[in-house]
């Protein structure tokens, strides 16, 4: 029921920066988390950023200081700014949003996916 899309994605150089959104179907307000992950080839999907109903956010180590990621409520969208890109960023990122129930446990909804590709 829930449907998440993502754009933005696309081929930069290192150094540039991407902008990705995720447009949900419903209020962010809705979710406990939202969040982008991504996937290399070969690799296991990783979360990349992730941020609460509350605002608070948490970030991988590899991007802190360079990835930002914010909601604008109104839009139901949550943003993903990725500041001095690099080639291992390379990855197909996924939007994804969370709600947690303590008895069933959570629920998690996927977007397709948005390849973005950092040439060196």
């Amino acid at each position: 029921q829930v449907q998440l899309v993502e754009s933005g994605g696309g081929l930069v150089q290192a150094g540039g920066s991407l902008r990705l959104s995720c447009e949900a179907s419903r209020s962010i307000f809705s979710f406990d988390t939202m969040g982008w992950y991504r996937q290399a080839p070969g690799k296991q999907r990783e979360l990349v950023a992730g941020i609460t109903s509350g605002g608070s956010t948490n970030y991988a180590d590899s991007v802190k200081g360079r990835f930002t990621i914010s909601t604008d409520n109104a839009k139901s969208t949550v943003h993903l700014q990725m500041n001095s890109l690099k080639p291992e960023d390379t990855a197909v990122y996924y939007c994804n949003a969370k709600i947690i129930r303590a008895i069933i446990g959570s629920t998690s909804y996927w977007g397709q996916g948005t390849q973005v590709t950092v040439s060196s």
